[in-house]
């Protein structure tokens, strides 16, 4: 796989991009708003703007955090291209913003009116996601490293890009191109998509050349990143309300959308010289899964864990990896085989609290199985209130919510089961 680089140049990546120019002012809408306003139903409606609004503004905050790339860019003929990819993100820009504009008829004409006006339609994950890749962009107008390279190039062309925009746009392309509705947004997002896999290829070429001049450092930069944004990214497309209606009025799942993203990134990192074997963060699966028996819900299927019915079965997550002594929050050591990836990055997942400093508990029947006293179990409930109301009336109770150190929304609805975590080691 690594070969495969070496005989692409960041020239001919160049030259790709003077042969693929398109217009973004030149596309005809005038099919798609008859269409949007009558053909699609409320649902589709609500359902395309919450999708669209996503690469919206995605899109426009690129375009803004390219510009330390260029300037840290080694070699002049990376800083061109990179250049070229700050324009195709302005042109996806106003190709968005022309559709919301003249087709949804958002704002008032203006980029930043329609982006005020989509704005409610963001996720979490999509805001704390977008929020890392600020600051590491940041970061790297301050740091011109090879590793702080290494981290942007991860987090923006293989986490954004690979791994959340190019299956999005697969499954766009895919319903309206089989329903034949909205003739101009479809062949705007054919453009684009072509754009974006030409940007992927750049960043999976710089990724592997930056890891040959560092073998060391930068596999682990990697592995550090990755550790940080799975726990975010994965809740990107979490509909509001957890109501799978948004992409199951298109043709298809929650879980279809993740396994997706997980193979797109999973085969960049291999062609980057970098396996998911050895660069993954602790606890990512090794093979995406698929659609959980039970009903499980898409963020069980994008980390490999199993169905409600195979959970109460005994099935083990699809998580590869030793087991590793590791320290709780509250300063215990835990311990338990098997961890999963809210046990690798320092967060107990579900069903699993590490015990907090003063928590009292009583032990009933063997091993590691425990409950909290009755002060450590009131305190919980009362943070499960904290948390859902955090979470915000736009995006439901079940919609992931910020919480404290060492405690997570989920273990808090569920309180009276304790259990040890660990971590699955990752060998970079």
């Amino acid at each position: 796989m690594s070969s495969a680089m070496d005989q692409i140049s960041y020239a001919d990546l160049y030259a790709r991009w003077e042969k693929g120019h398109w217009r973004a002012t030149a596309i005809d809408f005038t099919a798609d708003r008859e269409q949007w306003h009558g053909t699609f139903s409320e649902l589709e409606r609500n359902a395309a703007l919450w999708n669209y609004s996503m690469f919206f503004h995605g899109e426009d905050a690129v375009t803004d955090d390219l510009a330390p790339f260029i300037d840290a860019a080694p070699l002049e003929e990376q800083k061109y291209f990179l250049a070229t990819q700050q324009v195709d993100e302005a042109r996806h820009s106003v190709f968005f913003h022309r559709f919301m504009h003249e087709v949804v008829e958002r704002g008032d004409g203006t980029i930043a009116e329609a982006l005020r006006a989509t704005e409610p339609e963001l996720t979490w994950g999509f805001r704390k996601t977008f929020e890392m890749l600020d600051e590491i962009t940041g970061v790297l107008r301050r740091d011109r490293s090879r590793t702080a390279l290494a981290r942007a190039v991860t987090m923006y062309h293989f986490i954004v890009e690979a791994t959340l925009a190019q299956p999005g746009q697969h499954y766009i392309q895919d319903y309206l191109t089989k329903r034949e509705l909205l003739p101009g947004f479809r062949e705007g997002m054919v453009n684009v998509a072509q754009d974006e896999q030409r940007h992927i290829g750049f960043g999976v070429k710089l990724l592997h050349d930056l890891a040959r001049e560092d073998p060391d450092e930068v596999p682990a930069a990697v592995a550090d990143l990755l550790r940080e944004v799975f726990p975010v990214s994965i809740a990107v497309f979490v509909p509001p309300n957890w109501d799978r209606r948004y992409t199951e009025c298109f043709g298809f799942t929650l879980e279809e959308i993740y396994t997706e993203g997980a193979r797109s990134f999973e085969s960049k990192l291999r062609m980057a010289g970098l396996p998911l074997e050895s660069a993954r963060p602790a606890g990512l699966p090794v093979r995406p899964a698929g659609r959980g028996a039970g009903g499980a819900r898409a963020g069980d299927a994008a980390r490999g864990l199993p169905g409600r019915q195979e959970r109460r079965r005994g099935a083990r997550p699809a998580v590869d990896g030793a087991a590793v002594r590791q320290r709780a929050p509250g300063g215990r050591p835990a311990q338990r085989a098997g961890g999963t990836d809210d046990a690798a990055v320092g967060v107990p997942g579900r069903r699993a609290l590490a015990p907090a400093p003063g928590q009292r508990l009583h032990r009933r029947g063997r091993g590691a199985r425990a409950r909290p006293g009755r002060r450590a179990a009131d305190r919980l409930r009362r943070l499960g209130r904290r948390h859902r109301r955090a979470a915000g009336p736009e995006e439901g109770r079940r919609h992931p919510a910020p919480a404290p150190e060492g405690v997570t929304a989920d273990a808090v609805a569920r309180p009276r089961r304790v259990r040890h975590v660990a971590v699955a080691n990752a060998s970079c």
